[in-house]
């Protein structure tokens, strides 16, 4: 049956067999536009698909899965009832993956109720960073051979070109509906939802609660992988139901599923864990607790090497370095607002004589409190501070992972106070430094954003809005692209955040720059100006590695464990052939030793290609091989971890090389 184009009133719902839809036509025109502004007049009522239809090429159409209309991103089945701009959004965006991966989700999840029936209740299936999961209720756990079957059936219903059908009903009949079908996640979202009515997109004998938008249909999906399950509690709440996780990725052509599912084959083999057990570097002990770190020798002497980078390059830009303690009175946490802003983190309170305190979150009120020891004046601005402070924050046990997410960590913390005619400039300066650090750890490539002000935030509007045109304009001086994220900023104050890609293209979030005005006005700071009155000064915070547990993480990953040079815990380890040779081996280590040279010796009686093997394996730099040739001559055979050899050298030699490479990776 073919329906004259119109404004379309559903007067009544759908059930599982077919649409019965009664219409209330109104035959006006309106005009859709393009961006180039080709236009094409249509009834009003009619879809975006309709106007793509008359206003794209059938080359453009193949391409184009959604629209955007009024920064609102739309699908094909959206009604027009006013003249429109249309943008279409093409199969190469971003947006067009978002939606893509979304719809497959729906995919996958009618290929699951196909299969498994009404033994599966489905939850909810959004898409994610780069991919997607729908989460089900099942008694029996899912399976490899499950997932061969969810795949078979997908592609099934991806050549049977599904359309994507969305409607709108109210929520009393969606309740009615989802409690018929026995849907009880389905039914706790509508309860929860303030409006008097929802949106259901329909997929074959599927139809599920959703936003959308989705693509036109299930043809457009042309190359997709289901990767694995996991556990989630229902909304996250552990005390609700345990849901199998079901995770998944699509893309629009298969070259590029090929290269991703590469890439997450580098993943498994960079993960951090692995390869921190493998390193001797760190290690998590349940006794102790989830969530705190135990550095092992080996790591130890790799946060050492970073935390002495660390400092000597704040010391050359001007900054002192400051201590402070792990807990405090819980008045403070009170007058600087995390008890009201923040508590959700914070631990639980202790008794010390008779007071109340607790661990820190963050180090800022300490730093106040140095600022707040005695008057300052103008003339000592910027005084900039920074501590690598050991914080506490409360982190859920489902969501620990390694050293990227903790419950105990060291921050690389500063906080520069300054004059307001300053503010700009000390901006601009941190951006600097902050680069340059990153650049001599090897990111050059990063994402920069700029969080405005949260819907719950403290302060003036006034001083909000000098805080962000500052982080603006020094972002702009810098010359620095960056995009802006709304609403992102902290209670405090607005900032700029850099996250870093590593070697596979992944995005971590590392860098922070906040300008605060508000704890300056709280902690009531001063310092007397030129006038000889009381002003209050700009607090900046800012971190440049995040965290030195979660930078480590991310060191780890993106160098696979094989670190440069310059701060690799072992630089070097000695290999004598026989016993013969184990006394000068002896007086080499110590000789390195003494050079400043990180190296190990293994003179145990085994075969040099199976020592060989083992530095390998833990990644050292350099083997110095030693045999009864390197004796007599006193000198040592380099030996590369990519298995490459160098011509024998001296020590004196091999120390000047090492010390080149290492001054030369700080980037002196």
């Amino acid at each position: 049956m073919v329906f004259p184009k119109g404004t379309y009133t559903p007067l009544w719902g759908v059930n599982s067999l077919a649409f019965v839809i009664l219409y209330k036509i109104d035959m006006s025109e309106i005009a859709v536009t393009l961006l180039d502004g080709e236009t094409v007049n249509v009834t009003a009522g009619a879809t975006v698909g309709d106007a793509f239809s008359s206003l794209l090429s059938n080359k453009q159409r193949k391409r184009t899965v959604a629209a955007k209309t009024n920064d609102a991103v739309v699908d094909f089945c959206t009604v027009l009832n006013d003249d429109t701009v249309l943008v279409p959004i093409q199969i190469d965006s971003e947006e067009a993956h978002d939606i893509l991966r979304h719809s497959t989700a729906h995919i996958m999840a009618l290929a699951v109720r196909d299969i498994f029936g009404d033994t599966v209740k489905v939850a909810i299936g959004p898409s994610i960073e780069n991919g997607f999961y729908y989460d089900f209720l099942r008694d029996n756990p899912f399976v490899p051979e499950d997932f061969e079957k969810i795949e078979a059936r997908m592609e099934e219903i991806v050549r049977a070109n599904l359309p994507f059908v969305r409607t709108e009903i109210t929520s009393k009949e969606a309740l009615q509906k989802f409690s018929s079908e026995q849907e009880k996640f389905k039914v706790e979202l509508i309860e929860d939802l303030d409006v008097e009515k929802v949106s259901l997109y329909h997929l074959g004998e599927f139809t599920d609660l959703c936003r959308g938008p989705h693509l036109p249909s299930s043809s457009f999906v042309k190359s997709f992988k289901l990767l694995r399950v996991a556990g989630a509690y229902w909304r996250g709440d552990e005390k609700k139901d345990v849901l199998q996780r079901i995770y998944g990725t699509a893309f629009f052509d298969k070259k590029a599923l090929k290269k991703y599912l590469h890439s997450l084959e580098e993943a498994k083999k960079r993960d951090h864990r692995k390869l921190g057990k493998q390193l001797e570097l760190f290690t998590i002990n349940d006794e102790i607790g989830p969530g705190l770190i135990l550095w092992q020798p080996k790591g130890a002497q790799l946060r050492r090497l970073i935390e002495d980078f660390w400092k000597d390059e704040h010391y050359r830009h001007d900054y002192e370095l400051l201590y402070t303690p792990h807990i405090a009175r819980q008045d403070l946490w009170k007058t600087s607002g995390h008890l009201d802003f923040y508590s959700e983190n914070m631990y639980s309170p202790m008794d010390i004589d008779d007071v109340q305190y607790q661990l820190k979150p963050m180090n800022c009120p300490f730093h106040i409190g140095v600022f707040n020891n005695r008057k300052r004046s103008y003339r000592e601005l910027p005084i900039r501070w920074c501590e690598l402070g050991t914080v506490y924050r409360y982190e859920r046990a489902g969501a620990l992972h390694g050293l990227l997410r903790v419950r105990g960590f060291t921050q690389d913390d500063a906080h520069v106070f300054c004059r307001p005619d300053q503010l700009e400039e000390e901006i601009y300066n941190i951006l600097d430094l902050n680069l340059h650090i990153l650049k001599a750890f090897g990111f050059s490539e990063y994402d920069i954003y700029l969080s405005t002000r949260p819907d719950k935030y403290v302060g003036s509007d006034e001083n909000w809005e000098k805080s962000t045109e500052a982080l603006k304009l020094a972002l702009e001086k810098r010359g620095l692209k960056y995009v802006v994220d709304p609403g992102e900023g902290v209670f405090y104050g607005p900032k700029i955040d850099i996250k870093i890609k590593d070697q596979l293209g992944r995005s971590w979030q590392c860098s922070t720059i906040q300008v605060d005005f508000n704890l300056p006005e709280r902690f009531e700071m001063s310092y007397t100006g030129t006038d000889n009155s009381d002003h209050q000064p700009i607090m900046i915070h800012r971190a440049l590695m995040g965290s030195l547990e979660r930078f480590i993480g991310v060191l780890i990953e993106h160098y696979a464990g094989a670190f440069p040079i310059w701060f690799t815990p072992v630089q070097a380890r000695i290999l004598n052939i026989t016993d013969d040779q184990a006394e000068y081996c002896q007086e080499i280590f110590t000789e390195l030793r003494k050079a400043g040279i990180r190296i190990e010796k293994d003179l145990r009686n085994e075969k040099l290609n199976y020592k060989i093997r083992e530095a390998q394996v833990a990644k050292t730099p350099y083997m110095l091989i030693v045999g009864d040739k390197e004796k007599h001559d006193k000198t040592v055979t380099v030996r590369q971890r990519d298995g490459k050899n160098l011509p024998p050298m001296s020590v004196p030699e091999f120390v000047t090389k090492i010390m080149t490479e290492a001054q030369q990776g700080r980037g002196y």
